[in-house]
């Protein structure tokens, strides 16, 4: 059998779709059809019955789908020894899933690492879900992804940075000239973000220290925070490393939690597909140089 076809019907089967299907293997939606085509005569059966924009795997295909996706896997490993991924001629799209601060904190480095020695080279940013994160790494939706919350899966993961959470205010608020107690920042009115990927771990810790809060206002970015927090009298339970910076154009104070927060662990993970494995292995080291090049400085006060 065609290599290629096992290829399609991995794709088909972990994505769900023939135009997913395609995208990942950068060919036309019409040459994944008349793969799948193929492959229904080479086993006499339909492999997968359409339901609405899903494609949903037969018995047949459950039943193929480990065994050729292990086999994929071994001669992709095969290959990576005998081959290396060209990055200077390549126009390959890559995908990684950021959260709004990843963007901040590392896009930039990024983009001029990869354009430095892949100019063809594209990248696409996937805003982070971390509820569809372990589905895309695990069927190759993206490439790589930065999160400071635990994934669950057999993902290889990297440590990238640690981060603590601190409580910003403005310097007007007050609770900016007092003792921040466990009672008066559980009474206070809060802003959180919807987006913060380490959100959970201060939320467990502040259950553990016994007290909970209700957020008066919830927001999708944290660019919001700055403005919101000089509009009233708002607390925000941010990274401390992101508040040097507003502090150079916002009148905002930062003070440490009144509770135990373990930092967190901000992580780099890759998915486990084997497709393009040559390929994944140079973006993955391109990405790792270059947020481990990202200055502590960036994340302090500006001179």
């Amino acid at each position: 059998m065609d290599l290629n076809l096992i290829r399609t019907f991995v794709a088909i089967y972990e994505l769900g779709s023939l135009t997913a299907a395609a995208e990942r293997l950068f060919v036309s939606q019409s040459a994944v059809s008349q793969s799948l085509a193929k492959l229904r005569l080479s086993v006499a059966d339909p492999l997968f019955h359409r339901d609405g924009r899903k494609m949903i795997p037969t018995r047949l295909a459950e039943t193929l789908y480990p065994e050729f996706r292990g086999a994929l896997a071994r001669i992709d490993r095969a290959l990576d020894d005998a081959r290396d991924f060209d990055a200077s001629s390549s126009d390959r799209r890559f995908r990684i899933a950021l959260s709004e601060l990843g963007e901040i904190g590392y896009l930039a480095a990024i983009l001029t690492a990869v354009a430095a020695v892949a100019p063809g080279v594209r990248i696409e940013v996937v805003p982070l879900d971390i509820v569809a994160l372990p589905d895309w790494l695990s069927k190759g939706r993206v490439d790589l992804a930065i999160t400071s919350s635990p994934i669950v899966g057999e993902f290889l993961q990297t440590t990238v940075k640690s981060e603590s959470y601190v409580a910003l205010m403005s310097s007007r608020h007050p609770l900016a000239g007092r003792d921040l107690t466990l009672k008066n920042y559980a009474s206070a009115e809060h802003v959180v973000v919807s987006g913060d990927s380490g959100r959970p771990n201060v939320t467990a810790a502040l259950e553990r220290a016994g007290a909970t809060i209700t957020p008066r206002l919830i927001v999708n970015h944290y660019s919001a925070l700055p403005g919101l927090l000089m509009s009233g009298d708002y607390l925000a339970t941010a990274p401390a490393s992101y508040v040097g910076r507003w502090s150079q154009v916002w009148s905002v104070k930062a003070r440490p939690l009144p509770f135990e927060v373990e930092p967190v662990l901000v992580k780099l993970l890759v998915r486990s597909t084997s497709q393009e494995s040559a390929a994944l292995k140079w973006f993955h080291r391109v990405v790792l140089d270059a947020i481990h090049g990202v200055p502590d400085q960036f994340w302090q006060p500006m001179a």
